[in-house]
């Protein structure tokens, strides 16, 4: 959709098609609807596919909120092989013929459900120090890092026509590394692992089936590209909203805290909510902080251009 100036805004679901990077999309959708004001939530490496949430006008600020969301993912898990970037694009450092049965394979799946642990891969946009570890990955630098916990919501496994490979089905937190959770299964079974292709099905509450290809988007008028926009407030659908009146619409619009108690709420600290003006319009993400005066709603970014 276009807001009152006329400039593209709104959340656009792409289906990112395999040998592109993430930055490539930004790229081409700033192309098709004409404006700079583009980014994107949660990075799809080259080889991968599916959904990318691309957030344009008002929606680009809200990307900081969002990589925590959870995700769902479709991958080919390859047995049998080790690589440097725990896919099937590296370097091989290892192989086995020795492959595990499949009733093995499928065992092995309950010790990565839940809460887990994994080491963030060298070829992530992870930052460490200031540096992306993909980056210092390309200089041939590899250095420590820290298991992080990450949930496994669901894991869902079933064997192909190939003995080496299965379908992974994966709900997972945010930060988890699907080529990670593939290497590490294959180190489970003692014949190593890699990720042979991925397809994230879901991410930030959009699915694959919301989505469009590129190719569709440079066949579409820019009215049919305008009216694929899903309105930025999706973002935040799972948040309750709050309306507020003009005054206090006004005051905290301003960046000031208002007390809850002003505004007839009762509301644990850290709640997030949509705040929207008199006429029902989102315009700020809020939360419930401390202030002189108790628990205040104060907004924590504004979504005016």
């Amino acid at each position: 959709m276009a807001n009152q100036t006329n400039a593209p805004d709104g959340v656009l679901i792409i289906n990112k098609h395999a040998g592109v990077t993430s930055h490539d999309i930004v790229g081409m959708t700033r192309r098709l609807f004409g404006t700079r004001a583009v980014g994107h939530a949660g990075t799809l490496d080259p080889m991968a596919t599916g959904v990318l949430v691309v957030l344009i006008g008002r929606a680009a600020k809200a990307s900081e909120y969002l990589t925590g969301e959870d995700k769902r993912y479709v991958a080919r898990l390859r047995l049998g092989l080790t690589t440097d970037t725990e896919d099937t694009t590296g370097v091989t450092l290892t192989t086995s013929d020795a492959l595990p049965a499949p009733d093995a394979v499928m065992s092995v799946m309950d010790h990565f459900r839940g809460n887990i642990l994994q080491v963030p891969p060298m070829v992530s946009a992870l930052k460490v120090g200031g540096q992306k570890l993909v980056d210092l990955a390309r200089q041939g630098i590899e250095i420590e890092r820290k298991a992080r916990p990450v949930t496994i919501h669901s894991l869902l496994c079933e064997p192909t026509d190939t003995l080496s490979d299965y379908v992974l089905d994966v709900t997972c937190s945010g930060g988890t590394y699907i080529r990670t959770l593939c290497a590490d299964i294959g180190a489970a079974l003692g014949c190593g692992g890699a990720m042979a292709a991925l397809d994230r099905r879901a991410a930030c509450g959009f699915t694959i089936e919301q989505s469009v290809t590129v190719a569709e988007l440079e066949q579409m008028s820019m009215d049919e590209r305008l009216a694929r926009l899903i309105p930025t407030e999706q973002l935040f659908a799972r948040l309750a909203s709050v309306t507020l009146t003009a005054f206090y619409d006004r005051l905290i619009g301003n960046g000031c805290a208002v007390a809850l108690t002003k505004l007839r709420l009762s509301l644990p600290l850290g709640t997030r909510l949509r705040l929207c003006h008199t006429d029902g319009a989102f315009f700020a993400l809020g939360e419930v902080v401390d202030s002189d005066e108790g628990l205040a709603l104060k907004a924590i970014k504004t979504f005016v251009l």
